[in-house]
């Protein structure tokens, strides 16, 4: 008998985990997280006490599509922070599958480039299954609301990942325009552009 109960426990929580696997859609409410800052201290969502909503970026060092779009993910927390959409940049790779990744090389990368916001590891990477990133760089937009963060907008920061076009489908700029006026994103989901995330190997 409690073979059997172990058995259906075990079925249970697979079944759980694949449909959670699946990630947040559009219109989800994503739940907060506690992840590690590269200054040490770690961080969530609810820190941000004024925010109306955040732009919660998955990168990383090593990509070359995510070196693509350092400056322009800069330049959206420059933007939208003040507004109050801040990013929050999480590095979801397992480091030993991409040392290029490691907690000491993003304390650097963040350094050298003055991030203005948070840059966290995911080292369980739960948080990153959770939200079903799939590439560097990947973004959800979400909006706070009295019923949580609701997911307003995933994807693609914009239409150019060669950063060569002069004018851009700016995806992220347009959901967060179109939130902080009071309206809904008229593209809420684009397909992201970018490295695929380096997961650990199971045991």
């Amino acid at each position: 008998m409690k073979k059997l109960v172990l058995l259906m426990l075990i079925a249970v929580s697979s079944m759980a985990f694949k449909l959670a696997d699946g990630g947040y859609k559009v219109g989800d409410t994503a739940a907060d997280f506690k992840l590690k800052n590269v200054n040490g201290k770690t961080v969530s969502l609810a820190d941000y006490k004024a925010a109306k909503g955040y732009i919660v970026v998955f990168t990383c060092n090593h990509c070359p599509y995510a070196k693509a779009y350092e400056s322009r993910i800069m330049d959206l927390d420059k933007k939208y922070s003040a507004k109050g959409y801040p990013v929050i940049a999480i590095s979801p790779n397992d480091p030993v599958a991409e040392p290029a990744d490691s907690f000491e090389k993003m304390q650097e990368l963040a350094s050298k480039k003055g991030y203005t916001f948070p840059y966290l590891i995911d080292e369980t990477q739960d948080i990153t299954r959770a939200y079903g990133a799939k590439a560097t760089p990947h973004v959800y937009v979400l909006q706070k609301t009295a019923a949580g963060n609701v997911v307003k907008y995933i994807g693609a920061i914009d239409d150019d990942t060669e950063n060569t076009k002069a004018d851009k489908v700016k995806y992220v700029e347009g959901a967060v325009n179109a939130l902080l006026s009071g309206k809904q994103p008229q593209v809420t989901a684009t397909k992201a552009i970018g490295c695929s995330i380096k997961w650990k190997k199971s045991a």
